[in-house]
């Protein structure tokens, strides 16, 4: 348990709090329809998940800059199907995936349960590798801003999870210790080995299926962080 030497937690977001896979899915309902895209929705959904994952992680370690990454995770995926798409029409689509994305605000179950029972016990911040104009508006339309003293994102820090540098910084701004925080998310590489790396205890979000492993807690709803914290 960390509740005895833990005074603030940080939180990814996305897949961690921020319902990504649901959020994502609606705003590609709604841009294909604006765009007369005649492609059944989940059979594109099945082929972009893991694509946008493998970008995301090229993206991570500077293999891919922001304005690349939208464009080439949508042209991968439309190749992949055999759908003809103009690259004028793919940047279109990439400029109103980013503009309409964050305003879906589903949650992940018990975000707001977690929320509000750790709310009283600990300060909470949020540690994220998301774009900064689209993060802050997602917390907004989400309702859960006002949960987060500090909002960390890779852009302002230069650098993105795992870099210790982004971990150093949202230490630095929360005056914490990293003994005494905890970082919650879903990603093994960056949220979890990075905080490690950076002596905060971790607890991991496993939504994605990684194999067990001991660097840290592991939970598969948000609810059991009530074991921990």
């Amino acid at each position: 348990m960390y509740r005895e030497v833990v005074t603030d937690v940080f939180f990814d977001l996305d897949h961690t709090l921020w319902d990504f896979e649901k959020n994502s899915a609606l705003t590609f309902e709604k841009i294909f329809e604006d765009h007369g895209i005649d492609l059944e929705l989940e059979f594109f959904l099945k082929e972009y998940r893991p694509v946008n994952l493998e970008f995301w992680k090229l993206y991570r370690e500077n293999k891919i800059e922001k304005g690349a990454l939208r464009y080439q995770r949508l042209r991968k995926v439309f190749d992949r199907v055999n759908y003809a798409v103009e690259d004028t029409v793919i940047n279109s689509l990439a400029h109103a995936y980013i503009e309409h994305l964050s305003t879906y605000g589903h949650l992940l179950p018990y975000t707001r349960e977690i929320l509000d029972y750790l709310k009283p016990r600990y300060k909470m911040h949020i540690i994220t590798n998301g774009f900064e104009e689209v993060q802050t508006k997602k917390l907004y339309n989400a309702g859960i801003s006002g949960y987060f003293d500090q909002i960390i994102n890779s852009e302002m820090a230069g650098v993105k999870k795992p870099n210790p540098i982004i971990f150093q910084l949202a230490l630095a701004r929360t005056m914490v210790l990293p003994q005494h925080a905890v970082m919650v998310g879903d990603n093994l590489e960056a949220d979890i080995l990075g905080a490690r790396a950076m002596g905060l205890h971790t607890i991991h979000l496993n939504v994605h299926g990684d194999p067990l492993h001991k660097h840290g807690e592991i939970i598969h709803h948000l609810s059991e962080i009530k074991s921990f914290l």
